[in-house]
């Protein structure tokens, strides 16, 4: 019943957005309640969950999205991003401008979080777009597909790092295995399937509506002379990516030589939680794309607030589909399909993606998914003679399967891409299984020789 009333929010939720055409922020909290209602939460406990679900959210995704607005803008406004397109674009060439940003995506995607990756290339990808004439889809679904590969597959992002020490498998193994799975899943999920989605979803690809956070980055042509140098430019982009990589490099050792806890590595954790590092690389801009440009104080201002004012609406449905969220997760619905795979006699590779995959369905989160598998899949690992680290990558697989509306990422992709929610369904969705399908055929092809 959790399964069925869960699809039956769901599909509320979707009639809501989609037939009668509420937006999506009053859908999002009318099927949260709802929802809440059909699971028996208690009242307040409903109440408590949308609040927590929803504060929980912003306290992350919030905070990262507000900073990240403001250095898309601040680079734009700068020059830098025009910069960093126009060189990514003569050194790839226009014909390869899709594998330039999927290169790019994977390999900022070794340190940054999913959402941090998505606010710091979508401006650099429109601008892409812009230069080329491309579409703005075309080019960003690619890219979102490198970094949710590297999310789900590859050490030091969270995700995957929890789930190797957990299962104690050695991390240079899942790095190399996972770099095995991530390249082919990557082409075939990113580029090669973009080209099929433009065939049966054509209105995505050519919509002229500009997303959130590429119009919050939006800024003038700017002629060659008045352009940034490419090193300041991709230095303030990378500026986060820089302090994400040293910590988690630090964590890293830490936990190799087992260096107990000190004040020195806590200040270096501080520096690398994701919010500190972005409202750093906010400041960095400042400084390299607003007064290193000749720019005062009151047009950097001005910069910053036109982008705030253009996120505003994305920040608060992000919120609420964290309450949904959380109102899954508070009446049951992951534990309900923990229990409902345990001791399930199939192969641990299988059994550790399906029982990713039901959980990610059910609540939406693939950390969450990822974790809770590793409850179950623990004692088989002890068990039996199958490669951990092929396990971790197995959980990764399914810890992604199908974004749709209870995912924050879903939302996300919507905002950034100025797509509909069918149109996300259409192709977010099917991305993101394909992903976890190629990613479990490759993990699955890579346990015959390993």
């Amino acid at each position: 019943m959790p399964l069925v009333l869960t699809a039956l929010g769901v599909l509320l939720l979707l009639l809501l957005v989609m037939k009668f055409k509420v937006h999506p922020f009053i859908a999002l909290a009318v099927s949260a309640f709802a929802l809440a209602v059909m699971l028996r939460v208690p009242p307040l406990e409903t109440v408590d969950a949308v609040q927590n679900g929803f504060g929980g959210t912003l306290a992350t995704a919030g905070l990262i999205f507000g900073f990240g607005a403001l250095l898309g803008k601040l680079l734009g406004d700068g020059g830098g991003s025009q910069r960093i397109a126009l060189t990514l674009i003569s050194t790839f060439g226009v014909r390869y401008t899709q594998w330039a940003v999927v290169a790019a995506a994977l390999i900022l995607g070794i340190a940054l979080f999913f959402e941090v990756g998505i606010v710091l290339l979508v401006p650099i990808v429109y601008q892409m777009a812009k230069q080329t004439k491309l579409n703005l889809v075309w080019l960003g679904l690619p890219m979102a597909t490198g970094l949710s590969v590297m999310h789900a597959f590859l050490p030091p992002t969270p995700g995957p790092t929890v789930v190797t020490l957990e299962f104690g498998a050695p991390i240079m193994m899942v790095i190399l295995y996972g770099a095995i799975v991530a390249l082919p899943t990557t082409a075939i999920a990113g580029p090669l399937f973009v080209r099929i989605a433009r065939r049966y979803v054509p209105s995505a690809f050519e919509s002229k509506q500009i997303g959130t956070l590429a119009k919050a980055a939006d800024s003038r042509e700017f002629s060659e002379e008045e352009l940034p140098g490419f090193g300041i430019s991709l230095l303030t982009a990378l500026f986060p990516v820089i302090l994400l990589l040293g910590a988690g490099v630090v964590t890293v050792v830490q936990t190799a030589v087992e260096i107990p806890d000190n004040f020195v590595l806590d200040l270096v954790n501080m520096f690398g939680q994701p919010t500190v590092v972005m409202m750093l690389a906010v400041l960095f801009a400042v400084v390299t794309m607003g007064l290193g440009r000749g720019r005062s104080m009151g047009e950097i201002y001005e910069s910053m607030e036109t982008a705030a004012k253009a996120i505003g609406m994305l920040i608060l449905i992000l919120g609420i589909s964290g309450s949904l969220k959380e109102v899954l997760l508070v009446g049951g619905v992951g534990d309900f399909v923990a229990d409902l795979m345990e001791g399930a006699p199939v192969s641990p590779l299988i059994l550790a993606w399906l029982v990713a995959a039901l959980i990610r369905l059910a609540q939406g989160s693939a950390t969450v998914a990822a974790l809770t598998s590793v409850g179950i899949m623990l004692p088989i690992v002890e068990t039996t003679p199958v490669d951990p680290a092929l396990v971790v990558l197995a959980v990764g697989a399914g810890s992604i399967i199908a974004s749709h509306v209870n995912d924050t990422g879903f939302w996300i992709i919507k905002e950034s891409f100025g797509l509909s929610v069918k149109e996300t369904l259409l192709t977010w969705t099917v991305l993101e299984t394909l992903i976890s399908v190629c990613g479990l055929v490759f993990v699955l092809m890579l346990s015959l020789v390993v």
